[in-house]
């Protein structure tokens, strides 16, 4: 591999070459200079010990790993990435320098201080393939939500124990998990960093679910995860991820809420399912949506998401267009979905409205170049609305024409305004310069909750001002995050149940809809909606059994 950054390539390399320069050149002038055996058959031998010596240097360095950063030795070069873990010191990718400055100077503050520290690490993707704007402004999003929450704890809150925010890259698709997870085990038991929460993880995939189990297994480090909402990608009976908490509805808890806010007519739904096999997102909403669709009188259309085609959707919309379905649920990720709309806009059977519906998985869609937004244009008879972990005007107070009161109970407009506050103020002692930001995709606010949630829990093992809990207290927090002790999130409250996930989560419904012209367009907001069917308590969050 390349030489490591921390020395230049010209030293590491050229300065082996340079010595058996030298080292020839005193040869070549002892032979020269007639010297007597002995003396010459010395020098040879010490410039042959001095030579070998420079040859392994040259071997050494070519075998160190390239890193990223100087000074820095968990952050190197791994297929062409950095993956790793930085303190803000390093920007993963130019969208995230502005908020990785913030990161920076804030964690700079707390190391400073006198007061002993717990750092708390985010750990996404953070190094996008391509030139993908969606995927690049989720991640700015994400990182944006978890600063915010730093910032609220270290500057806003002053709580009794400074945070400081490490951002943790696994790579493209999260392959790098386990080498980075142990870097992170080095920190948690290392008495300078302390550090004790991983939280984040926005992908419900297998590489996820390894790195999670390996972190909360066989590393016991605490993980609070962000918007993975794979029903199976919890604790069960068997406790598969001993540590784990979540701060978002499942798929099946969001298929639930769905089906309670469009009360659609089972008979005529329809389900479009990826049956992909590695997935574990598809895979547990194409379950959770083969319970709520099972009176369906047609379908389900299948694909596979590794192998669809254009004219495979289109023949599926055909045989939408054959039923009498007016609802269909759509298990998928947001590229087949997106070619799923445009298909749906060039349907025959524009004479019939047809709803299409999905889960949080589509936060992605409004951003995707693919989207033909004039599928949706009036006339066409066709509106995509979907579940989703969180929106802003689910808790905003409108007083306009436009009037609306958020639900009593299940969160609070004064949760969901500490977070607008922070960005909305203006003074020099605010957050800073974080880059564009909002929060309608809910990415920010669903990221913002998981570091809150992951700050609560080590606020909670506190005993008294100046320590730091243990590690293995940590855990223990989850299990009395609710009732009186819930967690008042942004998104809403997070009362946590036995098995580490929240009850009766609220759940928003938003909208796709298009621009004037079929211009892209933006997303609106719908209703607040509930897994049980009914709005969370103060009684049910105490009971989180329901």
């Amino acid at each position: 591999m390349p030489a490591p950054r921390f020395w230049p390539a010209p030293v590491l390399f050229g300065a082996p070459a340079a010595l058996l320069v030298v080292l020839a050149l005193a040869l070549w002038l002892g032979w020269r200079a007639g010297l007597v055996p002995v003396v010459r058959n010395a020098l040879a031998g010490g410039c042959l010990a001095l030579a070998a010596v420079a040859v392994g240097a040259v071997v050494w360095a070519a075998q160190l790993p390239e890193y990223c950063q100087s000074g820095n030795g968990r952050l190197v070069v791994e297929d062409g990435q950095c993956v790793g873990i930085s303190d803000g010191g390093h920007a993963f990718v130019e969208e995230l320098r502005p908020v990785s400055a913030r990161i920076k100077a804030l964690n700079d503050r707390v190391t400073r201080g006198d007061t002993p520290y717990a750092t708390i690490a985010l750990m996404i993707p953070m190094t996008p393939d391509g030139e993908s704007r969606a995927e690049r402004t989720q991640l700015l999003r994400e990182v944006q939500g978890a600063y915010l929450a730093q910032y609220r704890a270290d500057e806003a809150g002053k709580e009794d124990v400074p945070i400081r925010l490490v951002l943790a890259n696994p790579g493209r698709d999260g392959r790098h998990g386990r080498q980075v997870a142990d870097w992170l085990s080095d920190m948690a038991r290392s008495p300078k960093d302390r550090l004790r929460v991983v939280f984040g993880f926005n992908l419900s995939v297998r590489q996820t679910a390894d790195t999670i189990g390996y972190l909360t297994r066989q590393k016991h480090i605490p993980v609070v995860g962000g918007p993975i909402t794979a029903t199976d990608l919890a604790n069960d009976r068997d406790n598969r991820y001993p540590g784990l908490a979540k701060v978002v509805p499942s798929n099946l808890d969001q298929a639930h809420a769905l089906q309670h806010h469009l009360e659609a007519d089972d008979e005529k739904t329809f389900l479009i399912e990826d049956i992909s096999g590695n997935d574990m997102y598809s895979r547990s909403l194409r379950t959770a949506f083969r319970e709520v669709t099972k009176g369906a009188a047609n379908g389900p259309e299948r694909y596979d998401s590794s192998q669809v085609t254009n004219n495979d959707f289109r023949l599926m919309v055909n045989n939408v267009c054959d039923s009498e379905a007016t609802t269909i649920y759509f298990a998928g990720r947001p590229p087949a979905l997106a070619r799923l709309i445009n298909a749906l806009g060039a349907r025959g059977c524009t004479d019939r409205h047809l709803r299409l519906v999905t889960v949080s998985g589509a936060s992605t869609i409004a951003l995707d170049p693919r989207l033909d937004w004039s599928a949706l244009a009036p006339g066409r008879g066709l509106t995509v609305e979907y579940a989703t972990i969180t929106h802003p005007d689910a808790w905003t107070v409108r007083h306009n024409a436009g009037a609306r009161t958020p639900p009593a109970t299940g969160g609070s407009p004064h949760a969901l305004g500490v977070l607008t506050g922070l960005l909305e103020g203006d003074s020099p002692e605010g957050p800073g310069d974080i880059g564009p930001t909002d929060l309608s995709d809910g990415r920010t606010i669903t990221m913002y909750d998981s570091a809150l949630t992951a700050i609560t829990g080590i606020e909670n093992r506190v005993t008294r001002k100046g320590p730091v809990p243990a590690l293995a207290n940590i855990a223990e927090a989850w299990n009395h995050l609710h009732g009186v002790a819930k967690v008042s999130g942004a998104s809403g409250w997070i009362c946590l149940g036995s098995n580490g996930t929240p009850y009766d989560k609220a759940v928003a419904i938003v909208r796709l809809v298009p621009g004037s012209g079929g211009a892209d367009g933006h997303l609106a907001f719908q209703g607040v909606a509930w897994p049980t069917g009914r709005a969370l308590t103060e009684e049910t969050c105490r009971n989180t059994r329901g």
